[in-house]
């Protein structure tokens, strides 16, 4: 009894502290409390006095998160691989810039080879449920040409089992 006891006490406290590590930021924060809290950005983005630290979900991560802070101080953090975010991608208007400023880096670029497209796909939790690759098309200028969203192979067992 004794035992079960001092396991239970061991998993709450662990349990608690790993709660406690991830402190988000709050608005109003300076950039030195955004880095300290969310550690070093995947990549920084300047548009005249705002600056975006982007914390990209990697080649398998499926959340990607944008700190936004405008004159030194963090006006949001939000999670940007969404279906409302690829929405405002505006075909035939935003550029690979526009692209990298709203939702960040893409999980891979591709092209192929009968296509004059270079592809950013985007792995993505649709609706926190479903494995979704959203890909956003551009031509040689640039500019975004093409959108589209469907199942992320990736997850799909059935595709690599004989």
């Amino acid at each position: 009894m004794r035992q079960l006891i001092t396991i239970t006490t061991l998993a709450t406290t662990l349990f608690l502290a790993g709660c406690a590590a991830f402190n988000p930021p709050v608005a109003g924060d300076s950039v030195d409390t955004v880095i300290a809290r969310l550690g070093k950005p995947s990549q920084t983005y300047t548009i005249g006095n705002t600056t975006l630290l982007e914390y990209g979900g990697g080649s398998f991560g499926q959340y990607s998160y944008m700190a936004r802070l405008t004159d030194g101080k963090l006006t949001s953090y939000d999670q940007t691989w969404t279906v409302a975010n690829f929405e405002k991608i505006k075909i035939g208007e935003y550029t690979k810039e526009d692209v990298l400023h709203l939702v960040g880096r893409p999980t891979e670029v591709t092209g192929f080879a009968r296509s004059p497209y270079e592809v950013w796909n985007y792995g993505f939790k649709e609706s926190g449920v479903w494995n979704s690759m959203m890909s956003i098309y551009f031509d040689d200028n640039g500019i975004v040409r093409k959108i589209e969203n469907g199942p992320d192979l990736r997850y799909d067992e059935m595709r690599f089992s004989w």
